[in-house]
Parts: C-alpha cells; structure tokens; sequence
C-alpha cells in the first residue's frame, strides 16, 4: 500500500504537467469549436453556434484541398525518409574512412530550428540570388521559380523536410539494426538466402517496431508541419503548399475566426488519431486467416 502511494507520489507532478499543458487546452479548444467568437468584431464575445463550425468544414472546399495537400506531402515525406534513411543506417553500420565525421554533419539538420531550416532554403532558392535557380538553370536548363509554379514549391517543401528529418530516421534506424542479433542472419546465410531474402524475412520483420514508431514520429510532424513551409513558402503559389496548419494559421491569425479554427484544430487531430491507428492495423494488427481443411 505504502509503495503505491509512493508510486503515485512520484507520478504527481508528470499528471499534474500533462492534465495543465494537455487536457485543459484540448477541452477549451473543444468549447470553442462550438461557438462562434471574433476578438475584434463588433460584438467581441463568444456565441454558441453549435455545430455549425463542423457543419462548415465538409463544404469548405480550401480545407479539404488543404487536407488533400497535406496528407500528399507526409506521404512522399515520410515514405522518402524511411527508405533514405535506412540505406544511410545500413551505411553506417560498416566502416570507412572518415565516418564519425559523416555521422556528425549527417545529424547537423537536427539542431536547426525548424523555422531557420525554412529560412535557409529560402535565401537557396530565391532567383536571382539563390544558388539552386542558378545552377538549374545552367547546367540542365529548368527555369525554377518557387513563386510561379506549384509543383516546384510542393517537392521543394517535401525536399526540404526529407533533409531535415532523415537524420533522426536514420539514428533511430541505425540503434535498432545495431541491437539486432546476429544468429538469424548467419543462419540465413547458412541455408542460402540472399540478401533481398535476408532483408524481407529476416531485417525487415525484426526492425518492424522501429520502423512503426518512427513513421508515427514523422507522420505526426508531417501532418502539423507550419512553420518550415511558412517561411519557404508562405503556402503559395495558388495555394499549392497551403498544408492544414497553415491554412489554420490564417483563419485563427489574420481572421481572427477562433471557433472554425477550433474546429479545424479538432479535424487535425482526428486526422492525425486515424492515420496513425490505420498505420497500426497495417503494420502491427493480426488477423486470424481462415484454417484450410
């Protein structure tokens, strides 16, 4: 009895954090979703308006454009991530000359904050100044400019988060290949297979759990992304790169709309939830097949 009022002693303060900091704002952002509240209206107040916020996100065709948009971006993202990734964790598995420098400039991304990682690539591309226009253009002849055609700018941001992310794939990756026993491989290796065999009966299987929470990390990153784009970008050009946070961002901010921002809020969450339950059933779920007589 004593050890768990201990127990719950030392949990107190992580309880008390995660009640302030998590349920709290989730349940006022609930609230909000169903009033309807402009600050700087002329009637200032929050009024009920039910579920009309909700009501509203299924005809805003800019939201389900941004949802489509956002949910395209964390697929090439992630997908990019994890096979380049874990090529880069198989590379540093073997020795060659100079690898613990590699190591230390292949995690340098990491330290950058978010919204400078934006700002770089900015100053990297923008024409005239910026060495990425310059070089396309010279060498293989493409005219790229970020602000006049959409298809540059959205595989410019997905360029982007792969080089800043990959990083913490291929350290997760790599600390799991390097707990990996040695006795499922040599005896493979005995019985004949080869390395596609090894890699999908063998690496693939046993790397599964690492492989799952990583894409969780990432898909969740991916799905709420803001400020990397913001900066890049600004969500242009036509809205190509207008990702759920950002679009978000402009009703809450420049509209001052908080109760359909709210409820945005909550669409992204649940989108979030979903993906990432989908993703479990996929990876992880059993299901019991049928015995053949």
């Amino acid at each position: 009895m004593r050890s768990q009022s201990i127990g719950w002693l030392l949990l107190a303060p992580t309880l008390i954090i995660l009640v302030i900091f998590g349920l709290v704002p989730f349940f006022y952002v609930l609230v909000v979703g169903f009033t309807e509240w402009n600050a700087f209206a002329a009637n200032p107040g929050a009024h009920f308006y039910g579920v009309e916020n909700y009501r509203h996100l299924v005809f805003d065709e800019q939201l389900l454009y941004s949802l489509w948009i956002t949910l395209r971006f964390a697929f090439f993202a992630v997908l990019s991530e994890i096979i380049l990734g874990y090529f880069l964790a198989q590379l540093m598995m073997k020795d060659f000359p100079l690898k613990g420098f590699f190591r230390t400039i292949h995690t340098l991304p990491l330290m950058v904050a978010p919204i400078a990682v934006g700002a770089t690539w900015r100053l990297l591309t923008v024409p005239g100044l910026g060495p990425v226009p310059y070089y396309l253009d010279r060498w293989f002849g493409i005219d790229y400019r970020l602000g006049s055609f959409a298809d540059q700018a959205f595989w410019t941001t997905v360029l982007m988060d792969v080089w800043h992310w990959t990083p913490l794939v291929t350290l997760t990756l790599l600390a799991a290949l390097s707990s990996l026993p040695k006795e499922p491989f040599e005896q493979a290796q005995i019985d004949g297979a080869n390395r596609f065999q090894i890699f999908r009966h063998v690496t693939l299987p046993m790397l599964k759990p690492a492989i799952l929470a990583t894409v969780f990390i990432r898909m969740m990153d991916a799905l709420r992304t803001v400020d990397e784009v913001w900066m890049l970008t600004g969500g242009g050009p036509a809205a190509a790169t207008r990702y759920i946070g950002l679009y978000i961002w402009r009703v809450v901010f420049p509209k001052t709309d908080y109760g359909y921002g709210s409820a945005m809020s909550l669409l992204a969450l649940y989108l979030t939830i979903v993906m990432c339950w989908l993703l479990y059933v996929a990876l992880v779920a059993r299901r019991d097949l049928p015995k053949g007589d």
